[in-house]
């Protein structure tokens, strides 16, 4: 049995591993995002202007008048003195051709305080550019960044969440391995009944690094030891990843069999086609002040921070948070109200913290997986283990070959060997 779980926990490792690097890599860098997206690009996120600040409303239309052939699909609601307010843009129809223009931009930034257009940048290009580089890795560590094809644009989310949960099941199988073989008497071969302590000192051993062992061992030990300390972490990630990748298609579905849940638009309406768009009765400021009186009966405690509306379902979504710590309520960060954009109607809200057990452990998943749920000591730890996930990943595949080298050096003397195999 044990020969078996091995060559599944083998190939299995295999066939995930140069996804686990990127993703490691790429969460290691995006546990701060915003820390180095605002450091590359203090250019244009940074602004001069000290004074009152503009209404958000009159910035966008700053942002549609400098280019007729964009309409703004998110406006930044909580501005800051200082920092550039951030607008996303997509193409209006070309009259021409009957087609979206193409632009060559999707985000744009506004002093608020003097409306002057700072800066500009496509957030869904591939680019390692200063510009884009942050959008880009965010992007290629949750989908590699595939194109929309066949009328979808989820192919990557979902390699990216089958991915996590060959992962996740996979990671039981590596902890099973590490386990010590159970001892057995030379003349039944029945297992023998060991203490405790007796088993334990026998697991030792796969705890530990044998530093001057060579190469060789050393490799099997970080596989097998870092595996260990951080295996409780992992399955963290690992189920995380699954869930947030997969929510539509199987997290939420599984969640609301087996436990009650509160459904929100997203979860109840199904998006337009790909490359749609529902066009809203209701503009901007009015799904605003229908928020802002919504929020107050309901006794939401920080002010509307966002206002996003992308086409693909016909309602708007109004982020409630506060500018200077979008990520607070341990990590559980904004509150959200959902209006429907044809009669102003309010569809559903997001509260930290808030409904039934299952809600708030689907809130969970996102702080999670960032770690933000501990504040700067778990985006530490979850860099660190985006670091030891591509070292997992790595020694792994060091091993595998330097088996199969082994292979094929014994074959190589013994050609009526029949033990090589892939």
């Amino acid at each position: 049995m044990r020969a078996f779980w091995t060559l599944i926990h083998r190939w299995t490792g295999l066939t995930v591993a140069l996804f686990l690097i990127v993703a490691g890599l790429t969460g290691a860098v995006t546990s701060w995002d915003h820390e180095l997206d605002e450091w590359l690009n203090a250019d244009i996120m940074t602004t001069p202007g000290r004074g009152e600040l503009r209404d958000p409303l009159a910035l966008a239309a700053v942002v549609e008048a400098a280019d007729p052939r964009v309409q703004v699909s998110y406006i930044s609601l909580g501005l800051e003195e200082g920092h550039a307010a951030s607008f996303l843009v997509r193409p209006l129809t070309d009259p021409a051709t009957g087609k979206p223009y193409v632009l060559d931009y999707n985000n744009v930034f506004v002093d608020p305080v003097t409306a002057q257009i700072t800066g500009q940048r496509d957030s869904l290009t591939v680019s390692l550019s200063r510009r884009s580089l942050m959008p880009f890795l965010r992007t290629v560590h949750y989908s590699l960044h595939i194109p929309a094809f066949w009328g979808t644009d989820r192919w990557g989310y979902w390699l990216m969440g089958g991915v996590a949960l060959v992962w996740l099941l996979d990671s039981f199988v590596g902890f099973y391995l590490t386990l010590p073989r159970r001892l057995r008497t030379h003349s039944d071969a029945q297992p023998v009944r060991r203490e405790p302590s007796t088993w334990m000192q026998r697991w030792k051993p796969s705890w530990l690094l044998r530093w001057k062992a060579g190469d060789y061992k050393l490799n099997f030990d970080l596989h097998r030891a870092g595996g260990l300390w951080v295996w409780g972490v992992i399955m963290v990630v690992a189920f995380t990843s699954f869930s947030l990748n997969l929510y539509r298609e199987v997290f939420y579905p599984v969640m609301s069999l087996v436990s009650k849940t509160t459904p929100g638009p997203y979860e109840t309406q199904t998006p337009a086609p790909f490359g749609s768009y529902i066009e809203p009765t209701l503009g901007f400021a009015q799904a605003i002040q229908v928020a802002r009186t919504e929020a107050v009966r309901r006794g939401f405690d920080t002010q509307p921070g966002g206002i996003y509306y992308g086409g693909d379902y016909a309602f708007y979504n109004v982020s409630f948070f506060d500018p200077a710590n979008e990520m607070g309520a341990m990590g559980m960060g904004l509150s959200n109200l959902y209006i429907d954009a044809k009669d102003g109607s309010v569809l559903g809200e997001y509260r930290p913290w808030q409904g039934t057990a299952a809600d708030v452990f689907v809130q969970l998943q996102l702080p999670l997986h960032s770690g933000r749920i501990l504040g700067m000591p778990g985006r530490i730890l979850m860099s660190l283990m985006g670091v030891m996930v591509a070292m997992l990943s790595v020694t792994g595949i060091v091993i595998w070959a330097r088996k199969r080298r082994s292979r094929l050096r014994r074959c190589s003397l013994n050609p009526t060997s029949t033990e090589l195999s892939p």
